[in-house]
């Protein structure tokens, strides 16, 4: 290759024109042999050798897997374990036929015929000629010249033979024995290219911060003495830099150089991008143009320090991303890829990888415009690619993707699929030369000064980060089911921020692999617990782990549990890179909860105003005034919203202006009553009022029934089982107390007392007591209710999703309401939120029940509830265990670990100081309210009426 440095001027004109016309014939043409992406197909003729439907010409739509279309086998990459190493995967070969016409006017010039994707070996005839060597290499577009096998003006035929697997082991190896679904077929759009004999193939751009701007101009049949033209547009239309050059003989590449003076940078932040209309020109007049997007950036790794972009050091807030849709496996559109971007970023991430494969290009567009840090990888699950089967992979994926200001690194594979002679590749295509890395899951695999491996405790992350590599994990907090992902997060990305080398990371990871299976009724099968590992389902459903993210990733970073202390400011630290807090902006509220007897969830919000989005520098910390109201208090809640600079809600804080017993007082109905009455027998005391009937035990001091004379008996019963330590019932003693009846239950071991009392309005209140001292998963007290017999729940807390003790973030104060449903994380039918699980700071909550509805709330804070039988990973033993019973007001609640299929343990105590049991010391008092029925207001005007006796006092 000859390179040409050609005489580079820059000029400067506002509004001038953008471009010169190009004169007719001068720029490419596409014509779409193909459907554009998997919701606009083409169907060609198909046959397939193997499998459903084989041996049968008929139709497919192209592009598309041929599974999805009934035809073939299914194959998890992983099958090789679950069936034995001698298993052997469909080997189908898919034939496509399709006929095509060309126009007589591409006649004499260069036409190519283009395959985005194809999965894995393709050979192609056009005419019953070979257009060239079988592609091996399922990921990558590749392209044949087919000028000379043409009938121009006339019908043309096509014949590819597509073999599910490659007759290139090191090709399998790398693509097919994977932990992931494993697919055949023209999954990625096929059109033919024509452009002129005299064209420019591709071009490579490396545009640095400081506005120097050079780009290989790589050349086909250019003749000498050409001019090649490069004008830099911005986003106003103007041509702000223009670079020069001109060929000489036989010049295959021309390499162009000029400057521009502070031009806007690209960051994830402030994803602001030039236009570059590229020119070959004789004596003025256009022989060819074409154009790319690019931004000026410069990515630096630090050794021994970290990784910069324009100067600043940045880390990685980010997610591995399988290319995925449930219908259509990773045949797939830009409207999912830009959903995709915009769904990582909601979560507040700033990255992704692009495991195992280069994506589609649209999901590159879309990352370059609305601003994320890309890791574009190389495919290599375990095992790498030859040499001889890597090179022309690593070609193609780097000349296709390396104009995209987003990629910052290239990954030469992941967790031992390195094929160290190809690591040099990358740069002979990329003149910007970004760094390569290795995702690595084994320690001491460090490469050029980052350490990526996977899966390390919190522990082991300490020890990592204080070595001498900059440490950005490419996987850690495997998410399968309901584990890891948020679970720890706010411990683990703490350690990346604080430590000097710490890089950040990526979640595995974005979204659940479950795959539409037409050979089984069409059922979605995540293959076990091998596929269940995303943040959202499938069809991208949002688990707790997303809101979750969501906060623990702010960058605006408010840590104010209550507001028992305000005084109108609230610390806020500053964890953008680039972005300095006035630029962003601040929304409060003052918010009224709806109550038990108005329809639905939610809020009323009644007042709202603006708060000065104070001056904070990237990573420094200072304070918000709010400027609120003198009355706040009066309200039920203060809500904070955070924008950026785009406009878009980084997250909305909502914490309570008022107490517990405030927030009863008005939410809850009651009706009034002249007495309680107290019965005994033998075995029993009862406990009526307001045509409520409360039996308790006079062995075990539990509920062992309930009546109600205005509907049916409830099921809620045994309890309270204090659900850690040991509790033996010693006796009880029952007196009047006012208007009131109070039976106090007496106990030996870890329960103090139980005190019940029966109001006249029919609340029921216990008061209980209890000391643990030690390590426990789980603190508070159960009773037992079956769950076949809910209809829903009510509840004035956070919410909507559950909580662990190492994910509470993410939980919103709210009314929330959801429907019953049996979700098991990760599982079919993906109904979020889960109905089932441990909820947060709850003040009440009302069960909506077959037989009628009941309410517990507390005047006390921080209690959590917990519904029904749940899990948060799947395995031979369902983690973590849970307390007794069915319904649980608790203390304490535990942490959720990570990974635990396949015999590795969870480890939630590894992974961080949250995932730690709670340790416990000393006593905890609190006080439950149940109403069993459906409370009504005795005043239609009035929500609340209180008792003679104030049962909600502070």
């Amino acid at each position: 290759m000859k390179i040409k440095k050609g005489i580079f001027t820059i000029g400067f004109a506002l509004f001038a024109a953008v471009q010169v016309l190009a004169q007719p014939g001068t720029s490419k043409q596409i014509q779409y042999l193909s459907g554009k992406d998997n919701e606009n197909t083409v169907n060609w003729d198909f046959w397939v050798t193997g499998g459903r439907k084989s041996a049968v010409w008929s139709k497919i739509p192209v592009p598309s897997h041929w599974e999805q279309h009934g035809f073939g086998e299914y194959n998890y990459g992983r099958d090789y374990v679950t069936y034995g190493k001698n298993f052997r995967f469909a080997d189908e070969k898919g034939i496509y036929r399709h006929g095509f016409n060309v126009p007589a006017s591409w006649q004499g010039k260069d036409v190519f015929i283009v395959f985005e994707g194809s999965m894995t070996d393709t050979e192609l005839k056009i005419n019953g000629k070979s257009a060239g060597p079988i592609h091996q290499g399922s990921f990558y577009r590749f392209k044949y010249n087919i000028s000379d096998k043409l009938k121009y003006g006339k019908s043309n035929q096509l014949e590819a033979v597509v073999s599910k697997m490659s007759a290139d082991n090191s090709v399998n190896n790398a693509e097919r024995l994977a932990d992931y679904w494993v697919f055949g077929g023209i999954f990625r759009p096929v059109y033919l290219e024509a452009v002129p004999k005299e064209h420019i193939s591709w071009t490579s751009i490396d545009a640095k911060a400081d506005g120097s701007f050079r780009m290989n101009v790589h050349l086909k049949n250019a003749q000498a003495g050409r001019d090649i033209v490069a004008d830099i547009i911005d986003s106003k239309g103007r041509v702000i830099a223009t670079a020069r050059g001109k060929t000489a003989s036989r010049d295959t590449m021309v390499q162009l150089r000029t400057s521009v003076s502070n031009p806007l940078l690209w960051t994830a932040e402030t994803p602001n991008r030039y236009q570059t209309n590229i020119y070959i020109k004789n004596a003025g007049k256009n022989v060819y143009r074409t154009s790319e997007k690019f931004g000026f950036r410069t990515i630096e790794i630090r050794k021994q320090d970290g990784i910069y972009v324009n100067g600043t050091k940045i880390k990685m807030k980010g997610v591995n991303r399988h290319v995925w849709w449930p219908e259509t496996g990773r045949s797939v559109n830009a409207k999912i890829d830009v959903a995709d971007v915009k769904l990582i970023k909601e979560m507040n991430m700033n990255a992704v990888r692009c495991s195992h494969y280069p994506p589609d290009k649209a999901f590159l567009n879309a990352c370059d415009s609305l601003g994320l840090y890309v890791l574009d990888e190389l495919a290599g699950w375990q095992k790498a690619y030859s040499t001889k089967a890597g090179a022309p992979l690593v070609k193609e994926m780097v000349i296709r993707d390396a104009n995209h200001p987003s990629i910052i690194f290239w990954s030469n594979g992941n967790e031992g699929g390195h094929n160290f002679a190809l690591d040099s590749h990358y740069g002979m295509y990329d003149l910007s030369n970004r760094p390569v890395i290795h995702g690595h899951h084994r320690p001491g695999n460090a490469f050029n000064g980052i350490d990526a491996n996977h899966y390390e405790d919190y522990y082991s992350t300490q020890k990592i980060l204080a070595d001498t590599n900059i440490y950005m994990v490419t996987e850690f907090l495997h998410a399968q089911d309901d584990g890891g992902a948020a679970a720890s997060l706010y411990d683990m990305w703490n350690l990346h921020w604080n430590a000097p080398k710490g890089g950040g990371g990526f979640i595995w990871d974005l979204a659940d692999e479950g795959i539409v299976r037409t050979d089984q009724n069409n059922i979605i099968d995540v293959n076990g617990v091998n596929a269940p590992d995303g943040i959202v389902g499938p069809h991208r459903q949002k688990e707790g782990s997303f809101y979750a993210i969501r906060e623990i990733f702010s960058p605006i970073r408010i840590e104010v549990k209550d507001l028992d202390n305000f005084n109108g400011s609230l610390p806020v630290e500053n964890r953008y890179h680039y972005t300095n807090l006035n630029q962003c902006s601040f929304k409060w509220e003052l918010l009224n909860f709806k109550n038990q007897n108005q329809a639905g969830g939610g809020y009323i919000s009644v007042k709202q105003g603006n708060a000065t989005a104070p001056s904070i520098a990237p990573v420094a910390k200072g304070s918000i005034s709010l400027n609120l109201p003198a009355d706040w208090r009066n309200y039920d809640a203060v809500a904070l919203s955070a924008y950026d600079p785009h406009k878009n809600e980084v997250y909305r804080w909502v914490w309570k202006a008022k107490s517990n017993t405030q927030l009863l007082q008005k939410a809850l109905s009651v009706t009034g009553s002249e007495s309680v009455t107290a019965t005994e027998n033998d075995s029993l005391i009862t406990l009526k009022a307001a045509g409520i009937t409360v039996n308790l035990s006079k062995k075990t001091g539990k509920i062992v029934s309930l009546a109600n004379d205005a509907s049916m008996a409830l099921a809620f019963k045994n309890g309270p089982v204090l659900v850690s330590g040991n509790a033996t019932f010693t006796g009880l003693k029952h007196f009047k107390d006012g208007n009131s009846h109070v039976v106090e239950s007496a106990y030996s071991g870890d329960m103090k007392y139980v005190r019940w009392k029966m109001n006249p309005n029919g609340w029921l209140e216990m008061t209980y007591e209890y000391a643990l001292n030690g390590d426990y998963q789980f603190a508070g007290v159960s009773f037992d209710y079956p769950e076949n017999y809910v209809l829903g729940a009510k509840w004035l807390g956070k919410g909507p999703s559950r909580v662990w003790k190492n994910r509470l973030h993410g939980a919103t104060l709210n009314v929330w309401e959801n429907r019953y449903n049996d979700t098991k994380t990760g599982s079919a039918p993906w109904i979020y939120p889960e109905f089932k699980g441990y909820f947060s700071e709850i003040v009440w909550i009302e069960m909506n029940t077959v037989q009628g509805k009941f309410t517990v709330a507390t005047p006390d804070n921080d209690m959590f509830v917990r519904l029904f039988e749940f899990y948060g990973l799947s395995g031979p033993t369902s983690y973590p265990g849970l307390p007794a019973g069915d319904i649980s007001f608790l203390d304490a609640i535990p942490a959720m670990g990570s990974k635990l299929a396949l015999g590795i343990s969870p480890n939630a105590r590894n992974l961080g100081p949250l995932g730690e049991p709670n340790h416990l010391s000393g006593s905890k008092k609190r006080t439950l309210l149940f109403y069993f029925g459906i409370p009504k207001p005795s005043d239609e005007n009035k929500q609340f009426v209180m008792p003679k006796e104030n049962i909600l006092t502070d």
